[in-house]
């Protein structure tokens, strides 16, 4: 439900000069204007003078930062701060968490969550669980807060906090090909904005009735302004800007390919995929015999099916590095909890591969007599 800006910005005020503050961050943007700085973050420190509120700024090129004195000084400095015409707020306490968004006609949209309290392990020992998301956010409440939802939301949002720069700043446009039922999808938005930054996102998906569903979902949230979501396929839908990052989460089989092809073509500094069903190589593997002495690996069907996931996956990245991107293939969730559990994290360097790389790549390609999809895809593209 909109409030007024005031009074949601009056306790912003409160919240950050009160002594529970634990981090604050403003970024963003409000519609038709534009901040002196693109990000600032404030928190408690101590020094030996006592302590302080710490400010960060940065114009996008440099980071500036300032310590304050409680009371008038730090009045003064927070004042100045809310201002400012920023499109986000997030504010943590001790006690609470506050997300402010202004919206295009100039209110306030607010999210109030408690602090996430300790989970208990059995025996009634206290862990402290640092979820990245809220398990009380109001998101959990739509898409569903199941244990096994909850831990691979996490383990996902922790791959996406590991990939972007901790001083990230600006506008970030991002895309999710294949999102389904884009609970992966808001969470990212949730958690993206929740860093300060200022998103955009469209989910691809080429089912009509999945794209009404969460269209529908968005406006619930009241996220239907900055989260948007069109019907096609991963190849061919329309997105206009081009993305930043892409987000490819369990798309099956040569449906990843298309998504890492379409990250590249689109020069995406980002790419995050988590491929799912390896069905290709595993049909080219079964067609030929292996290269001496590796019958072995592709005798037995299972053991083949396997060698088929781990080789499709390593000539992913690899040809990611032949177009500009730094790969790594990483754990997603615990295989305790699926066992499609691998994520490619990909950020573009621009820089050109080396004779060493390609040679490397042509010559497990030519010996095991495979071609990848998402070579062709590339090659195509040209």
């Amino acid at each position: 439900m909109p409030e007024a800006l005031d009074s949601a910005l009056a306790e912003v005020r409160a919240l950050l000069l009160a002594p529970g503050l634990t981090r604050a961050v403003a970024a963003g943007r409000r519609r038709g204007q534009r901040p002196s700085v693109v990000r600032a973050e404030l928190r408690p420190v101590t020094l030996k003078a006592g302590p302080r509120l710490q400010i960060a700024v940065s114009d996008g090129s440099r980071p500036h930062t300032r310590n304050v004195a409680p009371g008038t000084e730090a009045g003064a400095a927070v004042d100045e701060l809310l201002a400012e015409p920023f499109g986000n707020w997030h504010v943590e306490t001790a006690d609470a968490t506050l997300q402010l968004r202004v919206t295009k006609s100039g209110e306030a949209q607010v999210h109030r969550a408690a602090a996430s309290r300790p989970a208990t392990e059995p025996g009634g020992h206290d862990r402290a669980k640092e979820w990245l998301l809220d398990p009380g956010d109001p998101l959990f409440r739509e898409i569903g807060g199941s244990a096994a939802k909850r831990r691979q939301v996490d383990a996902f949002l922790r791959a996406l906090a590991a990939t972007l720069p901790d001083d990230l700043t600006g506008p970030l446009r991002v895309v999710d090909l294949g999102c389904g039922n884009a609970y992966l999808t808001f969470a990212a938005y949730r958690h993206l904005v929740q860093r300060g930054l200022d998103v955009t996102l469209v989910g691809v998906d080429v089912r009509e009735d999945q794209r009404r569903r969460n269209t529908e979902l968005a406006e619930r949230l009241g996220w239907a302004d900055r989260v948007g979501f069109v019907a096609g396929t991963i190849a061919d839908a329309s997105v206009e800007p081009a993305p930043d990052l892409v987000l490819a989460l369990h798309a099956c089989d040569t449906a990843t390919d298309e998504a890492l092809a379409r990250a590249v073509r689109w020069g995406a500094r980002w790419v995050l995929a988590a491929p799912c069903c390896h069905h290709d190589l595993a049909a080219q593997l079964r067609a030929g015999p292996a290269p001496a002495p590796y019958e072995l690996l592709t005798r037995q069907g299972i053991l083949r099916e396997r060698f088929a996931d781990v080789l499709t996956d390593s000539l992913r990245a690899a040809l990611l590095r032949l177009h500009g991107y730094r790969a790594e293939v990483v754990e997603f969730v615990d295989s305790q909890h699926t066992p499609r559990n691998l994520l490619i994290r990909a950020r573009r360097t621009a820089g050109a591969p080396t004779d060493g790389q390609r040679a490397e790549y042509r010559e497990l390609v030519g010996q095991w007599g495979v071609t990848p999809r998402l070579e062709t895809l590339l090659t195509e593209a040209r």
